[in-house]
């Protein structure tokens, strides 16, 4: 008997209670028929004759008097026959949910930890909700390498399928050091706590900065309240997702044209222009030199802002604006401009 594919099945889950109905049928089906038979046999010894002539263990008949009842034994042939290719059939089927399916999933699991384990620089998010689903959108769009920590596995699948790019993923809770450590958290660059609660996001700070110093996280915070306690954990940046809510509601009201420029620039597909930020380290050869010095302008882009080391801002600086150690130039060029010049002062060429 053919196997059935398992992509006749939505899932494995299904695959196996369709097997599972028919061995039962199969079985309620024979019971009835010898239980029937003139009445006299009893129900349970009906149920043993029926396993096992379909186990084929060889036992003698169970039932006295079989032989006296019409065609008794010729189903018990057809039932022998037919009985062992069901079994066949749905051997077949539950090992090719763990054969190929569980084997499958395990190989492939272990291939992307792999894969992690290979990254540097890196984002992590930590949740896929309503907030942590448009992190993984931005991130897909931008073609950043990213890794995903989420318990719900059906739910960080759904956001997989939908991504624009399949991405790295870890099934597992966010607030553990296990979750976070397969993640990468040692190598990788930045973090962004989107959990559910406020509580969940302070644990994981707290876990991600306990891992790695160094890291950059963004956490997400529902109550005002919880601002200052995310960042006494570690946060460099709390982001209070109603009140960022409420401001652009009003700025929806007040400023609709530059709001639909600024969306519109940051979330071009084409990616024709971007705001985006340079840090100028200190041994690049930019460091003290004006921007009329530097080929900055003369790749197309325009800087509108420049943050000093001290954190304050340069606004709309001039060509004798002279660009400090550690500084960050904002910019708005093309994405292809943007990454040569990053490419060049990584490279000290420029």
């Amino acid at each position: 008997m053919t196997r059935m594919a398992l992509g006749d099945f939505d899932s494995p889950r299904r695959l196996l209670g369709a097997t599972s109905l028919l061995v039962i049928g199969v079985v309620l089906g024979s019971t009835i028929y010898y239980r029937l038979g003139e009445g006299r046999w009893d129900f349970w010894d009906c149920v043993y004759m029926t396993v096992i002539t379909l186990s084929t263990v060889g036992f003698a008949e169970t039932l006295p008097g079989i032989a006296l009842v019409p065609y008794a034994r010729l189903f018990t042939v057809i039932l022998i026959v037919i009985g062992s290719g069901v079994l066949l059939y749905v051997a077949s089927n539950l090992t090719a949910i763990f054969v190929e399916g569980d084997l499958r999933g395990l190989l492939r699991r272990r291939r992307m930890q792999r894969e992690i384990d290979a990254m540097k620089g890196h984002i992590i998010v930590c949740g896929v909700g309503s907030h942590g689903e448009h992190v993984v959108e931005e991130l897909a769009s931008m073609v950043i390498n990213f890794v995903v920590v989420e318990q719900d596995e059906g739910r960080l699948l759904r956001v997989r399928e939908q991504a624009l790019a399949p991405f790295h993923y870890v099934i597992g809770d966010a607030t553990d050091d296990k979750s976070l450590e397969h993640a990468g958290v040692a190598k990788a660059h930045g973090l962004v706590a989107a959990l559910h609660e406020d509580k969940e996001n302070l644990f994981c700070t707290i876990t991600a900065r306990a891992l790695n110093p160094s890291l950059r996280i963004v956490a997400r915070a529902v109550e005002t309240s919880a601002v200052p306690k995310l960042k006494r954990a570690g946060a460099d940046q709390v982001v209070s997702t109603n009140r960022i809510g409420g401001q652009r509601m009003a700025s929806e009201l007040i400023r609709p044209q530059v709001v639909a420029f600024l969306d519109g620039m940051i979330r071009d597909k084409d990616q024709n222009l971007r705001i985006e930020e340079l840090t100028i380290p200190s041994d690049s050869g930019l460091v003290d030199k004006m921007l009329s010095e530097t080929p900055i302008r003369d790749s197309g882009a325009l800087v509108i802002a420049m943050r000093t080391p001290g954190g304050g801002y340069q606004y709309n600086p001039g060509a004798d604006a002279r660009i400090e150690s550690n500084a960050t130039l904002i910019i708005i060029a093309k994405a292809p401009d943007v990454e040569r010049l990053r490419s060049g002062i990584a490279a000290g060429t420029l």
